[in-house]
């Protein structure tokens, strides 16, 4: 710690201040698999470095293994029971109304950046899609010289809302699509050039999954993903920083044999045992931007209207072909330590090869043509890489080893852990 800057608590842990920039990066949908294969073959060669001369592990992600999840749970340090965002919707069984999950003011705690801006430090949040980033940014002044914006606003942005302006002539690119590994690449050249420009002094950047909803650790285009990603990632660590690596989750192909999707629809078998709308399936993967996944993920919830119990749903699918776990809401909540007031009636997990929806009728898949569905929510997705540019620290290499790694320890390992 600085002998003039303060410890920072941020949910019950105590932060010293950074001896360097901190960088944390989600690489969204980041499945270890990806590394694995292309540090096998060779290629990356600054993961390849911090591997070796840093610190590398595998991390359990918070469970459902969606982004918005996740990400809560890296920029607060706390698994989802903690901070309450355990998908995009849950349902209000007051209206039986899905609820977007993605407001400030249903996240609960304090966001890391914010306890350190309110100390004193500079920080930037930027994220690739808009729906991260009001929750990431809870608690910033950006007035106080902080900066946070998405990639998918980019050309919105004023010094009142985001604490930056004239962004794309500012970085000299256009604004990417939506669907395009740009998305991606443009949080990290942002996040660079403010490292360069105004040296805060933590950063958290948050990317897309399109890639990795698209492409396979076989194919070129993932590889070509990576390969961008990790000359980035040199060049940030060139600038005398902590940088920290994880994902929000990873990705597992949910495909048959003859490349349809393997969905399980699991409205209509409800339908067709219980009657229609005595049981709600909500797929809390859904967000705007479904063309890559169509909506479809390995973790669903279910609520009874009151005429069916959760046993009764229990029973009637848990024998289904693909479907992994079907658990009651105190079972699920103690399992994976999610938030009881949010949670369904019954949690409804798929196997690895295999992907939940609720009503056929209602997904339009349209844009999966062409492609294998690859998508996430599940356990066999909660899965993350875990690597730090700099070496552990001695109480830090005795932490890691005592018990397993947690995605949500990020901060506390760039921060505290290193040398």
């Amino acid at each position: 710690m600085s002998p003039t800057k303060p410890t920072v608590q941020a949910n019950g842990t105590t932060y010293r201040w950074p001896l360097r920039p901190v960088v944390v990066v989600c690489i969204d949908g980041g499945d270890p698999r990806y590394l694995q294969r292309f540090l096998a073959d060779g290629k990356l060669p600054n993961f390849r470095r911090f591997v070796s001369q840093g610190f590398a592990g595998v991390a359990d992600g918070s469970m459902p293994s969606f982004t918005c999840p996740n990400n809560m749970s890296l920029i607060t340090g706390t698994p989802t029971a903690r901070h309450g965002i355990s998908g995009n919707f849950y349902l209000d069984t007051a209206t039986w109304q899905p609820v977007v999950m993605t407001g400030p003011e249903l996240l609960r705690g304090d966001t890391i950046i914010a306890r350190f801006a309110a100390a004193g430090a500079k920080v930037v949040s930027i994220t690739a899609k808009d729906k991260l980033r009001k929750q990431l940014a809870k608690g910033l002044d950006v007035s106080q010289g902080h900066v946070s914006f998405s990639t998918e606003f980019v050309e919105k942005c004023t010094l009142a809302e985001n604490g930056i302006e004239n962004v794309l002539p500012w970085l000299g690119m256009d604004k990417p699509g939506m669907y395009s590994m740009e998305l991606s690449l443009f949080v990290l050249e942002a996040g660079l050039k403010l490292l360069k420009e105004r040296r805060p002094d933590l950063l958290f950047l948050s990317l897309t999954d399109w890639v990795q909803h698209k492409w396979s650790p076989d194919e070129a285009d993932a590889l070509r993903f990576y390969e961008r990603l990790d000359d980035v990632f040199g060049r940030l660590a060139a600038e005398d920083i902590t940088l920290a690596l994880t994902a929000d989750h990873g990705m597992s192909d949910k495909s048959n044999a003859a490349g349809e999707p393997n969905v399980i629809w699991l409205q209509d078998i409800l339908d067709a045992k219980f009657g229609k709308d005595e049981t709600i399936v909500i797929c809390p993967i859904t967000d705007a931007f479904v063309a890559h996944h169509g909506a479809l993920g390995g973790f669903v919830r279910v609520w009874s209207r009151g005429k069916v119990t959760a046993r009764q749903i229990i029973d009637h699918i848990s024998g289904i072909d693909g479907i992994e776990l079907a658990l009651d809401k105190a079972t699920a909540c103690r399992m994976f330590d999610m938030p009881p007031d949010r949670e369904a009636d019954v949690a409804v997990v798929s196997r690895e090869d295999v992907c939940i929806g609720a009503s056929a009728k209602n997904h339009d898949l349209a844009g999966l043509k062409g492609h294998r569905l690859r998508t996430h929510g599940g356990v066999s997705e909660a899965k993350v890489p875990f690597i730090l540019s700099r070496p552990l620290n001695d109480a830090y290499k005795v932490k890691a080893a005592g018990a397993p790694l947690k995605s949500y320890q990020i901060f506390d390992y760039a921060i505290n852990g290193t040398a």
